[in-house]
């Protein structure tokens, strides 16, 4: 909130551990003290319970001040205490039930077990917990809830704003705002769903208090979030070390050595644990290879469904699986006290992300394991995602013009055939504009508020010079040879940051360091198991007569793909890094590696031999002939893949399909309509072509194109094919985006 009204009279008092003095005797209520430490005791269940220090201070500002507080305290430090003791000592005193903005389902399903082991009433209001607003209300008449949990997105929710909010607010006796660095620009989660928070404190009378909490905050978020909370802000900040923590990095050449080391060294590493991707192919290529060669492990991403999530955080818990290898989707909150090591395939882009999710280890154990191996294509992972949750100037002035052009509200489905934009993309669009209050969301979609609205290029230029900034410092992390922990903490602003004497650099290298050989060819034949499916789009997307298509509805059966393969991800661990330097921006044309030509030649066999569901071809039967698909950017590329293919194969290439001068290019990264609208008008059949499909009428064709995307060029292409009497289209490409 940088530059709004508060600043005039923001103050804040900032309060270390080392301030506080053991216990806390000689400062507050010594009245309110003891009972805290009642409840305290009553919560955990045992009488020999104490306050760490800051944790009480904390409950007194809540309770006896109703001031608002910011506590910056380790993982595991007992932030969860803090807001419940507060919570039932306000409740005691006549106050309303406390609401926690929490930004996880898998941390609110913590949450509300620990409430209720604890004997705190908690309900949580989010997309996924079916629970109807009816019986929080409810629970809310009949007095009957002491804390309610909602999720950050729920404050979009156009009835619930409406409806149920202003009731929940007139309600709330304490509001907390966990993993609080999300409300800030500095913080390393870019949600915009955050940042409605500020203006729910705004509405709040100033009697109510107001928590915020994290774990990973340096001083620059600190003060942001201080500004949000208003004036007057007491901030508890302790120390972030972390004594049971052994920290370690081991840099190793590629994927195969990586995941050679983990089939070594995974069941020799303390306990169950995490084994983190910085992607989600990364993250179920690594579970299905350690999978098959024995190991207890299981996939967790953000394509995980909800309840095989739950089930895998319930099966680490037990300690039934050795590892999840999961994405950041496992992170903020989730809570295994013994949980014994964090592995890192890849460097998250920060060290505050870093240290958020090694975190997660040694909460409740003297000692665990945190290993880095880190990877070359860190860096051009770390750029994308930086780049892609970056609102776009020009696509944002579309969306708020196509929104007052119409008049009335539009569904996404309807705002994405009128805008460029992914879905994805376009959701996450519509909600920094909903913030910034330009559009808002009311019943049956999205309409123009009429506010003016300026994109902020100066704040977008500073939070991406901040990412810079923090992948450089992660980097120097990797390098170091100081004390990684003092490093970690030192980044994060902690004045008593100091050598912890356990770490590799500190103690020396206490992990092993080589790879067997016979596990490195084991992994590199793993990761060069090739063979994505590209399957065949069925549907054509809505809103392409606004573009000038006039198809919709359902593609006509006889003018559809079979289902094709392409040879790896471009974030596979395998091939994906070659892929990746062969499509980099810049690279020359130049014939396909001999590499890559024979893995093609390879996955061309294993799917001729039927090793799929859908047997041999895709239960097309073999090719009779290859076409190619005209590239703009890369026709050597295109044309010596094909013309290899053919010839191991022994079939005839025909050629490629023409490029028209209707052919746009720049359409990347659109959304499904546009697209096609793209391609559309892009290839025609010539009149050579056309002459040698006649003599193939009715059998199958091999389409080779180098990248697939939105796979409508295939589509459009195999189309054609289709309709000059060929059976089959079976697409093969070197790569998948995405």
């Amino acid at each position: 909130m940088a530059g709004s009204a508060r600043e005039s009279v923001h103050s804040a008092e900032s309060v270390t551990d080392r301030d506080v003095p053991p216990g806390g005797a000689g400062i507050g209520d010594q009245q309110l003290r003891a009972e805290a430490l009642a409840v305290l005791r009553s919560l955990v269940g045992t009488e020999a319970a104490d306050f760490h220090p800051g944790q009480f201070e904390a409950i007194e500002a809540l309770v006896a001040h109703h001031r608002r507080s910011l506590v910056v305290q380790r993982t595991g430090w007992g932030k969860s205490a803090v807001y419940f003791v507060a919570s039932l000592l306000l409740r005691a005193r006549g106050a309303g039930p406390t609401l926690i903005v929490s930004p996880l389902l898998a941390l609110m399903r913590d949450q509300v077990a620990a409430a209720a082991r604890a004997g705190v009433r908690a309900v949580a209001i989010n997309s996924a917990n079916r629970l109807e607003w009816d019986e929080v209300h409810a629970a809310l008449e009949a007095d009957a809830a002491d804390v309610v949990l909602i999720s950050p997105e729920r404050l979009t929710n156009p009835s619930f704003r409406e409806q149920h909010l202003p009731e929940l607010m007139a309600r709330t006796g304490l509001l907390v705002v966990d993993e609080a660095h999300c409300i800030s620009d500095w913080g390393h989660d870019f949600r915009p769903d955050y940042r409605r928070i500020a203006a729910l404190i705004d509405e709040l009378p100033g009697s109510v208090p107001v928590l915020a909490t994290t774990a990973t905050a340096n001083a620059r978020v600190v003060h942001d979030i201080e500004e949000q909370l208003g004036s007057d802000v007491l901030t508890l900040r302790g120390p972030l070390g972390r004594e049971s923590l052994r920290l370690g990095v081991l840099a190793l050449p590629d994927a195969g050595h990586r995941l050679a080391w983990l089939l070594a060294h995974l069941e020799g590493l303390p306990g169950s644990g995490i084994i983190y991707t910085l992607t989600v192919s990364a993250a179920e290529d690594t579970a299905r290879i350690l999978s098959e060669a024995g190991h207890r492990v299981l996939a967790y991403t953000g394509k995980t469904d909800t309840e095989d999530r739950e089930r895998a955080e319930q099966l680490l818990k037990d300690n039934e699986v050795k590892a999840l290898v999961a994405t950041s989707a496992l992170g903020m909150g989730f809570d295994k006290p013994d949980l014994g090591f964090v592995v890192h395939l890849g460097a998250p882009s920060s060290p505050v992300a870093y240290y958020q999710q090694v975190g997660r280890a040694g909460r409740g154990a003297a000692n665990a394991d945190v290993l880095l191996l880190p990877g070359p294509e860190d860096r051009d992972i770390w750029r994308y995602f930086a780049t892609a949750s970056m609102p776009d100037q020009d696509k944002a002035q579309a969306v708020i013009a196509v929104l007052a052009e119409a008049g009335r509200p539009l569904s996404t489905v309807a705002l994405e055939s009128a805008v460029e934009l992914r879905r994805t993309q376009l959701e996450l669009l519509l909600k920094v504009l909903a913030v910034d209050g330009a559009v808002e969301r009311v019943g049956g979609g999205w309409q123009a508020t009429g506010l003016p609205w300026e994109y902020d290029a100066e704040r977008y230029a500073r939070i991406a010079e901040a990412r810079v900034a923090e992948q450089d410092s992660m980097v120097v992390y990797e390098q170091t040879a100081g004390c990684r922990m003092e490093y970690l903490t030192s980044v994060l602003d902690d004045d008593t940051a100091a050598p912890c004497g356990r770490c590799d650099t500190c103690a020396g290298r206490w992990f092993p360091d080589d790879v067997d050989p016979s596990l490195l060819e084991r992994a590199g034949t793993q990761l060069r198991h090739a063979g994505i499916p590209i399957e065949p789009r069925a549907q054509w997307p809505s809103g392409m007569d606004k573009l000038g298509v006039g198809v919709k509805g359902r593609i006509a059966a006889a003018e559809q793909l079979t289902e094709g393969r392409a040879l790896a991800r471009l974030t596979d661990l395998g091939y994906g890094g070659p892929l990746r330097e062969l499509f980099a921006a810049g690279a020359p044309d130049a014939e396909v590696p001999p590499a890559l030509a024979r893995a093609c030649v390879e996955l061309l066999s294993a799917w001729a031999r039927g090793e799929s569901a859908a047997g041999p071809w895709s239960g097309a039967g073999r090719p009779a002939a290859v076409v190619s698909v005209p590239s703009a950017t890369r026709p050597r590329l295109v044309d010596s893949l094909a013309r290899g293919i053919a010839q191991v194969g022994r079939l005839p290439y025909l050629g490629a399909l023409e490029r028209t001068d209707a052919a746009r290019a720049g359409q990347g990264g659109g959304n499904s309509a546009f697209r096609l609208a793209g391609v559309w008008e892009a290839f025609a059949v010539g009149p050579a072509l056309r002459q040698e499909l006649v003599g193939i009428a009715g059998q199958p064709v091999l389409l080779v194109d180098d990248l697939v995307d939105s796979r409508w060029t295939v589509t459009v292409a195999g189309r054609l094919l289709r309709q000059q009497g060929v059976g089959a289209v079976l697409p093969l490409a070197l790569a998948q985006a995405g």
